[in-house]
């Protein structure tokens, strides 16, 4: 593809892989980096064609074209070069992105995209240009940024940086702003009109007061319930690559929450029911993270299972020698749609049923974060007017789980 590839060359573009390295360590900027190595490389390419010396003979002295083509090929960002307008370089990323056929083609067709092809075709510097956003480039949910810049020769040199990650993460980011906004916004709206409400002549009646300032005391412990969950899961996000390393004993754990939420749900409490092998090795794990965990899904179950209906927690060792804890309710189940949601932020497969129950939609959010920090496996099952079982697998203490997943 390449040629004039010599000793000199060779060493020249040694040079500009070290000085890419160097903009690197120095400004940490990967983009940078990168097109330094590239714009060097080009203008290397050039010399190399444009020399007075007569080329090698000696063919140990020489490097065959193909290192240049690993070099360009082991960058995994799209870069492609470009004279004339049209394409004379492009490394592999750019050949599987857009297609062998870019080799010799007008860039502006290539690329396919307005934004592109309008820069692209207009001439001029590009110097301090700010990156331009394509959309639907490869495919329809992807997300490109298209970097130019220039070799001394005047080539442009174009590199396509995939940005749907971070715009994956900035749309959940907005989301769930706007989901807690409207969380909280509702409660408060509610307080505000009822404490407006008892300034006016309905104060005066004491019935109508108490009842009012039930209703105002339920929507602050629900706003309070919504914070205390939001900062929950910003600690356990925090400390989420931090792997725990308190030994836990589970089963006893188990127990004391069972026997806790039984005391504190009258007859309800009568409805729990706990099988639990009493040699079960402990966990390495976070003790309050842990009981965190068991007080929403054990509490889930009670609240969503009918009244009057057992609520089995199972507590066990797998075949494979994992900890397994299943939490069966006998309540109105759930859609097989909802599943594969259930633990994103504010989701509700039910959200009237959920927010008169006193759920905030964070609760199975925190679940999954906690079972992910403790490398374990969390299955949700569930069939409409049967029930739910959700499973809880954790490695052993000195173990480790294949990793966190949600099963529908």
């Amino acid at each position: 593809m390449l040629s004039g590839f010599g000793l000199r060359t060779f060493w020249a573009i040694v040079v500009v892989g070290v000085a890419a390295v160097a903009v690197f360590a120095i400004t940490r900027d990967v983009q940078g980096a990168i097109v330094a190595l590239v714009g060097g490389i080009a203008a290397a390419l050039v010399a190399a064609g444009t020399g007075d010396e007569a080329p090698a003979t000696d063919d140990s002295a020489g490097v065959s074209p193909s290192v240049l083509d690993d070099v360009l090929d082991a960058i995994v960002a799209p870069v492609m070069l470009v004279e004339d307008g049209r394409v004379i370089v492009a490394n592999r990323a750019a050949r599987t992105l857009l297609g062998t056929h870019i080799l010799g083609e007008d860039a502006r067709v290539a690329i396919r995209h307005p934004a592109a092809a309008e820069r692209l075709g207009t001439p001029g510097p590009i110097d301090g240009e700010r990156p331009i956003e394509l959309v639907g480039l490869g495919t329809r949910d992807q997300r490109w940024e298209m970097l130019l810049s220039e070799t001394s020769e005047g080539q442009r040199i174009v590199h396509l940086v995939d940005q749907t990650g971070n715009y994956a993460a900035e749309r959940m980011r907005i989301d769930f702003v706007a989901n807690a906004s409207h969380e909280l916004r509702t409660p408060l709206a509610s307080i505000l009109g009822f404490i407006e409400t008892l300034r006016e002549e309905a104060g005066e009646d004491a019935e109508v007061r108490a009842r009012f300032l039930k209703v105002m005391d339920d929507e602050a412990r629900r706003m309070q319930r919504l914070v205390e969950d939001l900062i929950s899961l910003s600690r356990i996000e925090a400390e989420k690559f931090r792997l725990p390393d308190q030994a836990v004993d589970f089963a006893q754990l188990v127990e004391d929450t069972r026997e806790e939420l039984a005391d504190a749900a009258g007859d309800r409490g009568h409805d729990l029911v706990a099988t639990i092998d009493p040699n079960l090795s402990p966990v390495s794990g976070d003790r309050v993270q842990l009981s965190q965990m068991l007080h929403n899904l054990i509490g889930n179950a009670m609240k969503y299972g009918r009244a009057g209906t057992p609520v089995t927690i199972e507590l066990k060792r797998d075949d494979a020698g994992m900890i397994r804890l299943s939490i069966r309710d006998e309540g109105d189940g759930i859609a097989a749609v909802h599943i594969p949601r259930l633990t994103e932020r504010f989701y509700r497969a039910d959200a009237g049923r959920s927010r008169s129950l006193g759920g905030t939609g964070l609760g199975l959010a925190i679940v999954k974060h906690i079972v992910e920090r403790h490398r374990g496996r969390l299955d949700i099952a569930s069939q409409v007017g049967v029930g739910t079982v959700v499973s809880v697998i954790l490695p052993p203490s000195g173990g480790a789980a294949k990793g966190a997943v949600i099963k529908g």
